[in-house]
This record gives structure tokens, sequence and C-alpha cells, in this order.
């Protein structure tokens, strides 16, 4: 048995090897070991334990531990293929569906999907590339592609299943689908330090640092986060994140713990897709601007970062390592220009086609970055483990359609009578939080205590705490839900979050009996 075991340890460590060797930071990693192996710190007759102490003492030794901990994150989370034929050819059909939706629009508006700038058009881009809000744009024929709404009119459909008898009934229920979710004890176990009622910041978002007890708390945070933040070791600091970080902290340990550190090397690859935004013309820059102004700039707490939303955003669809990563078909579109031939190219790069609201995903960052490339970075790495499970169609465990049953099954089994009142009103109690989960909570609560769900997200790497925080809240208004009978007025109740306590609201649901 040990033989076997330590054989399986040989071979995944011969996989890991060859693995690294096709990751970015291999070169650098690689060249930065031989110089370590040539100097005198590194002696023959004691190599392993020279070198070993050398690659300590220059960081190395995090950088490879790091490496590995992101390695083995993206194996154990890789998509597996849908053990669900339906959900296969809806998330096929569904694609389809967009790309026959962007095509239409380009033959209404009588232009292309892809196209070179003009040199005028180059300069003038490049000229307002720090201020795009004042780039002349016409978009009043543009539109989004689709909305959370349509998303979830698909997600409805996927089997067509009825579970009611009674006539002109919805189609609703997630819980036909033979996925397997958590109930409320099993989800007690995974954030049991929240369970247990641990100390956790954003307990007491409003008392005042002056009380002497949170004051304690706040600087043991902070002193313990900068020893964390100096070890630069990502599952310390994913461990560290469970119970809140200080705001502080947050830019450099979110940066640590995704492995999103901006070098050189990604100055240079930000570039690269901004001199790709400069000369291409893709028709979806327009429904990036258009989703910017109908999103982020008519938002009290995001309008300020219009014009680095926009460079973010931008490069963003230009990103090939996107598609390639989370797995995104990207049509191929012939760009035409000033070649005799056209050339063929992905469209989008990214594979992404960006719906009403996408834009939110990326600006809570803009409270902690004020750099584009380090903003854009760390965007890209969220996006990439998390935000794209959101907007695709799929049975991973952490996709929408699981958290959208996990939300069902939460709510019928912890709060009955809320569900009995749903299903006596004619209301899919889906379609009341949809728009929270497909958008991570961005744009509906502010941004402290967003930036506290969102420390939890990363710090128990799973996005379950999406259903359970629009439980909790469910629950927290329920007498005022009670009291309405139409999908407008539920939403009406539900409308302003913005006197939610995110981290005590969640401690209730879980501690609640």
């Amino acid at each position: 048995m040990e033989n076997i075991k330590e054989d399986t340890i040989h071979q995944t460590a011969l996989k890991l090897a060859e693995e690294i060797k096709n990751l970015s930071i291999y070169k650098s990693f690689y060249s930065d070991v031989q110089k370590l192996v040539s100097s005198p710190n590194v002696k023959k007759d004691d190599f392993k334990q020279t070198l070993q102490q050398a690659m300590k003492e220059k960081g190395l030794d995090t950088k490879l531990r790091n490496t590995v901990f992101h390695w083995i994150r993206t194996q154990s989370k890789q998509s597996k293929l849908d053990p669900l034929t339906s959900l296969s050819k809806a998330s096929a059909q569904w694609e389809k569906r967009i790309h026959k939706s962007l095509n239409s629009m380009c033959s209404d508006l009588e232009t292309s999907l892809a196209k070179i700038r003009s040199q005028s058009e180059q300069e003038e881009l490049a000229e307002k590339w720090n201020e795009l809000s004042t780039y002349s744009l016409d978009l009043s024929k543009y539109r989004p592609v689709y909305a959370p709404k349509d998303f979830l009119d698909v997600l409805l459909t996927l089997s067509g299943y009825v579970p009611f008898t009674r006539e002109n009934e919805p189609k609703w229920e997630f819980a036909h689908l033979p996925l397997q979710v958590k109930s409320l004890d099993q989800l007690r176990k995974v954030y049991h330090e929240w369970t247990n009622g641990e100390p956790l910041l954003g307990v007491n978002p409003n008392m005042p640092s002056t009380v002497p007890g949170f004051a304690t708390l706040e600087a043991e945070r902070i002193g313990l986060g900068e020893r964390v933040a100096g070890l630069g070791y990502a599952p310390v600091i994913q461990e560290y994140l469970k119970k809140g970080s200080p705001q502080c902290l947050r830019a450099r340990l979110w940066s640590q713990v995704l492995g999103a550190e901006v070098k050189q090397q990604q100055i240079i690859y930000f570039n690269q897709l901004k001199k790709n935004v400069l000369e291409v013309d893709l028709m979806i820059d327009k429904l990036i601007f258009k989703d910017v102004q109908l999103t982020a700039s008519n938002d009290d707490q995001y309008f300020v970062f219009e014009d680095l939303l926009y460079q973010v955003m931008l490069c963003f669809s230009r990103d090939g390592e996107v598609a390639r990563t989370v797995g995104a078909n990207a049509l191929r579109v012939a760009v035409k220009g000033r070649h005799a031939q056209d050339c063929l190219t992905a469209f989008p790069p990214s594979g992404v086609i960006p719906f009403h609201g996408f834009t939110m995903y990326a600006t809570p960052f803009c409270y902690l970055y004020d750099d584009p490339v380090q903003l854009y970075f760390m965007f890209r790495a969220f996006y990439m483990r998390y935000w794209h499970r959101l907007h695709y169609i799929s049975t991973h465990p952490q996709g929408i359609v699981s958290l959208c049953l996990l939300y069902e099954r939460l709510l019928e089994a912890n709060e009955p009578l809320l569900w009995i009142h749903f299903r006596n009103i004619n209301i899919n109690p889906i379609r009341v939080v949809f728009k929270w989960l497909m958008r991570a909570f961005s744009g509906h609560l502010p941004p402290d205590q967003l930036l506290l769900l969102w420390d939890a997200i990363l710090g128990y790497d799973c996005l379950e705490i999406l259903p359970l925080l629009a439980l909790a809240i469910l629950s927290f208004r329920k007498e005022n839900i009670f009291q309405v009978n139409t999908l407008q007025n539920v939403d009406a109740v539900l409308a302003d979050l913005s006197t939610i306590s995110v981290i005590p609201l969640l401690q209730l649901a879980l501690m609640k009996s």
C-alpha cells in the first residue's frame, strides 16, 4: 500500500514538473534558479540543502509553493463533461442564440464584427485612452445582447419539467435536476468559524473604532495580516481571509492568494492587449461602452471609475488566455482592413460576450486598485476562478445552476412559510434573487459589505455563500414579503440593501437552529 502511495506521489510530481514548464512564470523562475545555483551561496558538496536555503532567502521557495498551490486548485476544479445531456445541449443552444443575436445586430446596424481602425481613429483613441468617457460614440442603436432575466428564462426551461398539477402555474424549481448540493448543516461545517461565533471583521460594521473591543480586534487582524502578507504563502493567506481582511491589506492579500501580482511581464502583456484595442475595432467595444454607461456610470458608488473601467473591460475582451482557461467558445471572423485579404481571428478573443451588468464584475476592484494593470489582472483572476461560472450553463457544483438549486433547497427547508407564500402568490422564488446571484451581489450591496463577502469567497474558495446570503436576506425581510403578493412589490421590498450587514446576517443564518 505504501509503495502504491509513493508511486502516486511520484507520478503527480512528474506531471506537475511538466505542467510548470507550460506556465507563464516558468522562464523567469528557471532563470532565477540558474543564477542562484551559480552563486557562492550554493555549495557543490551540499547542493540540496544549500540550494533550498538559498531559495528560501530569495523568496523562490514561496513562489514555487504558491505555483503548486494554484496548479492543484485548477486541477481540482476543472470542468468535467456534464453528465446531463439536456444541460450540455442547452448550453450549446444558448451560445448559438447569443452569437445569432450578435450577427443579427451587426446586420441591422450595417456594421462588421471586427475591422481594422483607421490611423486617425487609432490616434484619437490613444489620445483619449485615460479619459475614454470623452471618446465620442453613437450608441443609441446598440443594446445589450442579453440580460440576467433572459438567462434565467433559459435556465427555467432546461427540461420543461412542471412540478405542479394545477393549470397556468409556471415552470419553476430546479429540484428535478439530479445535482448534489449541500444542506444547511453541511454548510455549517464548511463555514465552521462563522457557525462557532468566532470573532470576524464586519460583525459590528457601525461600531466606532474607539470602542475597546472593536479596536483591539481590528488591530490584531491588521498585525496578523501584515505578518501573513509578509510570508506571502497563498494557503495561509486564504485561511486568514476566512475571518475578513482589513481594508488597508485587502488589495495585497487578494493579489497574493490568486497569484495576480503585477511584474514587468504583466505590464508588457497588458500593453499588448491595449495595442490590440487601439488597432482593431470589435463590435462588442460598443457593447462594453454601453454596459459601462448603463451600469457603473449610473451608480453613485462607481461612476467616478468610468474611465478606468473602459480600459479594463476593453482589454479583457482581447485576452485569449481567458478563453483558453475557462473553455469559452469564440467565433472565427474575418477582420476587414488595410490588407488585400481578410484575416481570420477569434471574436472576441476572450470568448466572452458581455451581457447587461457584466461590468459590475470589475467595479468593486476600483476601490482597491487605481493602477489599471493591477486592477485588470485582479479582475481577470477573479473571473477565471469564479465569475465565469455565474453566466455559463453547466453542472459544476459552483456553477449558476447548482447555486440556484442550493438556494431553492435552503429556502424550502429553512423558510417553509416563505416558500409556501411564494407558491400561493404564483411567484418563482429564484426570480426574486437571481440578479444577486448572477452578479455576486455587485451593484446591490454597498462596496464595503460586498468586499467582506468577496473576502469569504476567496477564503473558502467557494461561491455557495451567495445563495446562503440570498436566503439570509429573505429571512430578514420575510415579514414585509408576507404583506405583498406581486413580483413587482416583492422586488420593491428587496430593492434597497444599503442597510444590510453581510457578516452578522450570514452568521445568524448559520447559527440559527
